[in-house]
């Protein structure tokens, strides 16, 4: 909790954490006036002991952009000593993606977006889509007797975006989808039988689940984009196959949400259309 100062003390406390930056990157008051483009009079004045003036907006930010600091720990607003680094360490860390569907972290993630729209671009096709003879298909060779606990974290998946009130909306390249139809590329041998259910599965989630559930369809020769998740205005995640990358700041969620709004505003084929799509794709099988 941050505690409120009258004048005298703000100054006080901006003169204790100034210094206390300066010592931490090593500099002295000629080195940061002329890092931060002032007079090194403004820097020995914002230093003085008997200072009680508070400089403007600008002076604090150039003098928090030059050690390396925010300009809400420099000025009191916040108590936690907010270096660089510990402003980087909190927006990004690097989680590990094991080969499985039970992924305690991804489940994490989720509940603390519930309520928020999730968008999701997939590595292939969702997970919580599928059914279980895909699934078995797809795990069981990499997680042997272990698959049938991981089938059931995708309907876990399922019934919980059902219930948290969020909307949850996917987009994924068309090739993906041709691909699965035709039992080509990632999905060479999978058998008609399963391609011709999971298509049911499909079409009746979207009956069931349209508007909340969303998937739209675009063209990968003239958009890309790597696996990601952006929860909310609260986080995106990006997949790099062994480890999820997750930023927290918010200039990169919003560049993420962006991104993704991006590719549903140029889909190829839109949530409305995607049943038929699906349903005149599915007579090659």
């Amino acid at each position: 909790m941050v505690t409120k100062h009258d004048k005298r003390d703000r100054a006080a406390l901006l003169r204790q954490r100034l210094a206390k930056a300066m010592m931490l990157a090593e500099t002295n008051q000629s080195a940061l006036a002329r890092d931060a483009g002032v007079d090194r009079s403004t820097i020995s004045q914002l230093l003085a002991a008997d200072g009680v003036r508070m400089p403007n907006a600008q002076v604090i930010a150039e003098c928090a952009t030059a050690l390396g600091v925010s300009t809400d720990w420099l000025l009191g607003l916040s108590d936690r000593p907010e270096m660089a680094a510990d402003l980087l360490a909190a927006s990004l860390s690097m989680t590990k993606a094991p080969r499985a569907l039970v992924d305690e972290q991804i489940f994490k993630w989720h509940q603390e977006a519930a309520g928020y729209k999730i968008r999701h671009v997939p590595a292939g096709l969702p997970d919580m889509l599928k059914t279980q003879a895909l699934l078995e298909w797809e795990y069981t060779p990499h997680l042997g007797r272990t698959a049938e606990q991981a089938i059931g974290a995708s309907n876990d998946r399922l019934d919980w975006m059902r219930a948290s009130g969020s909307d949850y909306e996917i987009a994924m390249p068309v090739y993906e989808v041709a691909s699965f139809v035709r039992a080509e590329g990632y999905y060479t041998g999978l058998p008609a039988a399963i391609r011709r259910e999971q298509i049911d599965r499909i079409l009746a989630l979207h009956d069931q689940l349209y508007p909340r559930l969303r998937v739209h369809l675009f063209d990968a020769r003239r958009l890309f984009s790597a696996p990601v998740t952006v929860f909310g205005p609260l986080l995106a995640v990006v997949y790099v196959g062994l480890h999820y990358l997750a930023f927290r700041d918010t200039e990169r969620v919003h560049a993420f949400t962006d991104h993704f709004d991006g590719l549903v505003r140029e889909a190829y084929v839109s949530s409305r259309e995607w049943p038929g799509h699906l349903q005149q794709l599915s007579k090659d099988i």
